[in-house]
Order: structure tokens, then sequence, then C-alpha cells
């Protein structure tokens, strides 16, 4: 059955359009290695028409009121929800995830939405107390102008939600660029941006080559944000460019997620959240748990409880309703899933349960947990992104603690404790942007999602969420003296 939110076109200017050269993009199934369909490999002369159309959208898009972009949003909210199924089985058949996973995604998707419908009335302005009797002193916000998205593999609708959604109610205009590898839900925004009736221009949707796609939307003048989720490299690249025309930029990167256990921990809760932080997406997340760190008291018993679930789990397409764990996205995140493994065990490191490519073949893999990890592991400092669970032994809170924050990422963290003011010391002390504390998912719409150190900058979510994608103004009012 033809799935209609699949397009292999891009959208620009309110039009289904090739890249200029006809040439295209193969896009495979990473469950099977099979062609699913062809996307445009565009470059700069598509991007710079993009960005042109946003410019000649934002000038009206910004004069509509908030109840407009409101009522626009909440439009686009229903028309996901839906079509959901439709959305979360393209979605599974370009990233591999289990279809349970996708359909999440996609309602998270449509709860940005929803969100940021409500928060497009809630933009205010303030008045200052003035200083002098014939003035006064306005506060205003108003939107930043056209807004570049370069969004990841790993959630590919989702992070375009978070982007789009609070753009499109600050009164912005976007270019978007999906990833390579996962663009269908990301073209399917301008399907679903279209039949919602948004006007032409305001969103923009394009696929192909990432470096002159990713070099116009830095360096275009008219550009006056990027927002960019994926790893810390590639965001630093980005900010270095960005810098030649001093944009707005707000960064999503990349994470070492560390997950402390204490001797006082509930062991079955805490296995349970391990399961879901490490493996969901087969471990391909930012805030997914990258090492483990468990108190000497519990280790053992933990170790075991969590080989023994991590064992159980079922791998396989994503499109069967019984697989808990898909494909991981290609060839090369299984080499460096196998490097990882070997560079641990070739440390002294030992595998408890998984640690090999699955009968499956592909680009499956085992599930795996490796004990006696060490910091100077491979594993344990670089991110994984892949179903590998290290595990390691420490003895005091002081020493978890100054591990934990022993990297330069600051993203998410995780630890599960059932003493009270131990649960206050620790999250206070851990330098990261988001904390679980007897939780390992912690994502929601409604809560600022964003990392400290090299781990980003800027939120999405939240109340704060959309506070990136509009600029202050002050305004000085005067000769108003009375008569």
């Amino acid at each position: 059955m033809v799935n209609r939110y699949l397009r292999e076109q891009n959208y620009i200017d309110g039009m289904w359009v090739h890249a200029d050269s006809g040439a295209t993009i193969d896009v495979t199934d990473p469950a099977t290695s099979a062609r699913i369909g062809v996307v445009p490999r565009s470059g700069q002369a598509e991007t710079r028409r993009a960005i042109a159309a946003a410019d000649a959208a934002f000038q009206t898009w910004r004069r509509t009121t908030a109840l407009e972009r409101s009522q626009l949003l909440r439009t686009l909210h229903d028309l996901i929800v839906r079509n959901q199924q439709a959305l979360a089985e393209l979605l599974t058949l370009e990233q591999g995830k289990p279809l349970a996973e996708a359909v999440g995604e996609i309602r998270a998707s449509a709860g940005y939405v929803l969100w940021f419908a409500e928060e497009a009335r809630r933009t205010y302005g303030e008045m200052v107390p003035s200083p002098w009797a014939d003035r006064r002193i306005l506060v205003t916000r108003e939107p930043v102008g056209v807004v570049a998205a370069i969004t990841p593999w790993n959630f590919p609708s989702s992070m375009l939600a978070r982007k789009l959604a609070p753009a499109l109610a600050a009164g912005c205009t976007v270019v978007a660029k999906p990833a390579t590898q996962t663009p269908y839900s990301g073209l399917a925004w301008g399907a679903l941006c279209e039949e919602a009736g948004f006007p032409k221009g305001v969103v923009n949707i394009l696929t192909g080559n990432a470096g002159e796609i990713g070099d116009e939307l830095c360096l275009n003048p008219i550009v006056r944000k990027l927002t960019f989720t994926g790893s810390t490299e590639i965001g630093k690249v980005l900010l270095a460019k960005c810098a030649a025309t001093v944009k707005k930029v707000s960064m999503e990167l990349g994470g070492n997620a560390p997950f402390i256990v204490f001797d006082d921990a509930d062991i079955d809760r805490a296995v349970d959240g391990a399961i879901t932080s490490k493996y969901r997406n087969s471990g391909q997340t930012c805030v997914c748990t990258n090492r483990f760190l468990v108190q000497s008291g519990v280790y053992d018993r933990f170790v075991d409880k969590l080989a023994a679930a991590t064992g159980k789990l079922k791998v396989g397409s994503g499109l069967d309703p019984q697989t808990q764990q898909g494909p991981l996205i290609d060839a090369k995140a299984v080499n460096r899933v196998e490097a990882l493994i070997k560079d641990a065990v070739g440390n002294g490191a030992r595998i408890a349960t998984g640690g090999k490519r699955h009968m499956l073949g592909g680009s499956f893999f085992e599930p795996t947990v490796i004990t006696g990890a060490t910091s100077d592991m491979l594993c344990m400092k670089e991110e994984i992104f892949g179903p590998i669970a290290p595990v390691s032994r420490f003895e005091t809170e002081e020493e978890a603690i100054a591990r934990a924050n022993d990297t330069e990422f600051g993203l998410a963290a995780y630890f599960y404790t059932a003493d009270l003011a131990r649960a206050f010391r620790v999250m206070e002390r851990l330098k990261y942007g988001m904390v679980g504390v007897n939780e390992g998912l912690i994502t929601t719409v409604e809560g600022p999602f964003g990392g400290l150190k090299e781990s980003g900058i800027g939120k999405e979510g939240g109340r704060q969420g959309i506070d990136d994608y509009l600029d202050m103004k002050y305004v000085c009012l005067g000769g108003l003296e009375g008569s």
C-alpha cells in the first residue's frame, strides 16, 4: 500500500520540485537494505531559492496575529493525530525503530505542535517603570526572521517538530534540511503544512548535499537563526560558519549520559529505567545512558538483573509488532559498536550478554552489557550511539559525582536513590542540563530540553522553547508631557 506522506520531491515556495540537476539520493530500509525510493540531491541554488521564498513569506507571516498562527498550528496538530499510523509506518520504514516507538514519536511531534500553538499566544512583552515622567519604556518580542533547521536521523519527526512548531508560533518562516538517511519523515512535514493551509514559502523542506545546503544556510545573511541537532563535532563547524553573519543559534549536540545506581536504590526500578534509557531506539539517542556507575553494595545484583533483562529483548524488523529492538541505522554504526566492544574487552572488560552482530544479519546487533568497565575505555568516554551498556563500579557518593561530571558533555544524567537528601545533593551537583531522579525517560513537551558545556546552546520544548525564535526590543517612547 502506498503511503500518502512518502514524497520524493522537495517542498519549496509551496511547490513540490526536483533538484535542478535531476540528481537523486537513494533511501534504504535499514532492516532489509532494500531501496525504498529516492529524494532530490539539491545544492546551493535550490537552498538560495528556498531562503528567498521564506524571506518573501516572512514579510506577511510576521504580521499575522498570534491567534491566527495558533489556529493553523492546531489544525496541523489534528492532521498529525489523524494520520499518526501512516506517519509512524513511514518513519519505521526509513529509520528502523520499532513501530510502537515510531507511534510514540509521532504523538510527541503532535504534542510539540499543540504546545507551541498555545505558547504562540503567550509571547508577552512588558512595560517597565520609567525613570522619566515624560517617557514610557516598552519591551517587546518579535520574530527573529528566516530560520534554518537541520535535523538528525534518529528522531526524524520529533526533532523537526521541536524546531518548526516554535518558529511558526513566533511568526518566523523556515527552511529545513532533514537527514539524508531519513528524509521522508522530514518531507512529510511539507505535505502536512500544505494540507493544514500554511501560506506558500512559510515552510520549505529540501534534501541533498549536506555541505552545500549547510554552507548556504550558515553563510546567507537572510537567514537570521540556525537551529541544529546532531554531533558536537558538526555543531562546532556550523557555529564557526554562522559567526560570519552573527546569526542567532541553538544547538542540541552530543551527550555522555551517566546512570548512577546507589546502594539504597530500588534495583528493580533501576533496571527497568536502565532498559528504557539505554535501549530505546537501539541506543541511538543523544540522551541514552552511555555509562552505568553502580555502587559496590548492589553492583553484582544490578548487573545480573540488567543482563537478564537485556538478553530478553526481542530484536527484529520495526514493522513486527513484537520487536523491541530494531536495526542500527547503517553498517558504519555497526562497525563503530564493534570497535567499542573490542576496545573494552581488550582493556579487561567482560561481556555479560550480547556482544556481537545479530543472527538476522545486516545492521542488526545484539543488545549488549559489558561489566568491569573503566574510565579509560572508549565506551566510557565517547558517545556510543548503539546498544552497549558498559557498567563500572564505584564506592562513594563523591566518587560517583566526580566521575559523572568528568566529561566535556552535559546533556542528560540519571541516578537512582531512596534517600531524599542524597537526591537533592546529587541533583544539584551534576553538571547537566537534564537530570532524571529514579526515572529513565524524562523527555516531555512541557520541559525544556537542552544541555550544558559541549552538549549545546539553548532549549527546546517547555515555555522556554519559543524564546530562541524571538528578538527582544526595547522602545523608549518620549514626548508624553502632560498639558
